[in-house]
């Protein structure tokens, strides 16, 4: 994995005072099947933050953030996403969304599969070409340019598809449970590289888990939620000092915030986490 040259490299900061880039207020969702997914849920996200959404499965997580991408439209409350509404939010390409499993189109090589978008939003050829080379060295996988998606591994993938998101430079990056599927000790070095790439381009980073250690070691502040119908249980600021490395899960003050959204999560009801 490719590793920071630059360790002490400035953690993004988000200021109090200004308005938050995320804002939902009394969102609720309900199917038509009548399951309530998500009920009066109130959030707000400061610039440059990065938030865990944790909670047990069916809980609501991935729902609040397919509304917050405008994947669906939530049956009550408002959503602003940089002064905007979902809708506008999605056509002024402000967020990239990541999935469970890596999206990518097997016939095309890496390069063509971070270019993708950006030949879908009609930027300049050359231009293209110029961000394509950009994020694939930010993920440090230039060399693995013209390779196809089958021939690299489950985590190279991943981080091609994170390299496909930030080729259009949102302000957002969403992101739903990308290394569920991963290795242990693949899921933990993809943790540090995301923690890498979030200090160097300071993205606001909105971040599904069923695992309350990358919750901790990924995050500024956790957003617990309880069982359907989902609801936000408590919000945990994570102060731990920047850059985090591996020896930061071995600190008192690592194992503390744990405890609290154990702590959290229990008092919610809800016991599917991962230990």
């Amino acid at each position: 994995m490719m590793q920071s040259d630059t360790p002490h490299i400035q953690t993004p900061q988000s200021n109090p005072k200004a308005s938050p880039i995320v804002s939902a207020q009394n969102l609720s969702m309900v199917f038509q099947t009548g399951t309530v997914a998500l009920k009066d849920a109130n959030l707000e996200i400061a610039q440059g933050e990065f938030i865990s959404l944790i909670g047990p499965s069916g809980c609501g997580k991935t729902t609040l953030l397919r509304l917050l991408a405008d994947l669906i439209k939530p049956t009550a409350g408002t959503i602003q996403i940089g002064g905007k509404n979902p809708e506008e939010a999605r056509k002024s390409r402000a967020y990239g969304y990541i999935f469970q499993a890596p999206t990518l189109m097997e016939w095309r090589t890496v390069f063509a599969n971070v270019m993708l978008p950006l030949e879908v939003m009609n930027f300049p050829q050359a231009e293209r070409k110029a961000r394509a080379e950009k994020m694939l060295a930010l993920v440090g996988l230039e060399k693995f340019a013209k390779n196809y998606p089958w021939q690299l591994s489950g985590g190279m993938q991943q981080r091609v598809s994170i390299a496909r998101a930030l080729a259009f430079d949102p302000q957002l990056l969403f992101m739903d449970e990308p290394f569920g599927a991963l290795d242990e000790i693949t899921r933990e070095n993809l943790n540090l590289e995301l923690l890498r790439l979030w200090r160097e381009t300071g993205k606001t980073i909105i971040f599904v888990t069923h695992s309350i250690p990358e919750a901790v070691f990924l995050s500024t502040r956790i957003v617990v939620m309880t069982p359907r119908p989902g609801k936000i249980e408590t919000v945990i600021p994570v102060n731990l000092p920047q850059p985090r490395t591996f020896d930061t899960r071995e600190t008192a003050e690592f194992f503390s915030i744990a405890t609290d959204v154990r702590e959290a999560l229990r008092k919610g009801h809800g016991y599917e986490v991962t230990e």
